[in-house]
């Protein structure tokens, strides 16, 4: 695995969701560093990818209340344990669980494996609000995969805060969890 600055230069055998990260992130002039790799689907296959871009990968979570009417985009430190409990007295959702691979792909245009903020620039009609646990605030630079579990990004915290997500029209609400057994 190598480090690149920006965009691939040959988009050949690329998913066209990935390709529309990277022409979205290009047009909003945010500075993102890439790396290839086979696809990370668990928190252990990316240690070695950050290991390359020198950041931890954020945990994505894709979760739903019991009716499938509310869905949430977590956004949580990879070392943090996910406590669902904790969550929920907080956003007042009881009964949250993973919402299904079917509504990942009709909300963000992702599959499992590949859950990331970038989806949200797939999310026109604003289902989906995002959550984001207020350790990762605190970091420089934010790791996420561009809708495909074979790239994952670096960026600046405040280039996904102050460009990214006013360009898709989503806020984030800040959580706090322990993530403690």
């Amino acid at each position: 695995m190598e480090l690149y600055r920006g965009r691939p230069e040959n988009t050949e055998g690329r998913l066209e969701r990935e390709i529309r990260v990277y022409d979205f992130l290009d047009r909003l002039g945010i500075e993102y560093f890439r790396t290839d790799h086979e696809p990370a689907g668990t928190m252990e296959a990316c240690q070695e990818i950050d290991r390359i871009l020198e950041i931890v990968i954020c945990k994505n979570l894709f979760l739903c209340n019991r009716q499938a009417t509310k869905f949430y985009l977590l956004m949580m430190p990879g070392d943090k344990v996910f406590k669902t409990k904790e969550l929920s007295a907080q956003i007042s959702s009881s009964r949250l669980s993973f919402a299904s691979p079917e509504n990942m792909l009709k909300y963000l245009d992702i599959e499992p494996g590949a859950v990331s903020v970038m989806g949200l620039m797939n999310d026109r009609d604003h289902e989906v609000q995002l959550l984001i646990d207020e350790d990762l605030l605190r970091d420089e630079y934010i790791g996420c995969h561009p809708c495909v579990n074979t790239s994952s990004l670096k960026m600046r915290t405040k280039d996904v805060f102050e460009k990214f997500l006013p360009a898709v029209g989503h806020e984030a609400t800040a959580v706090h969890l322990v993530g403690e057994e």
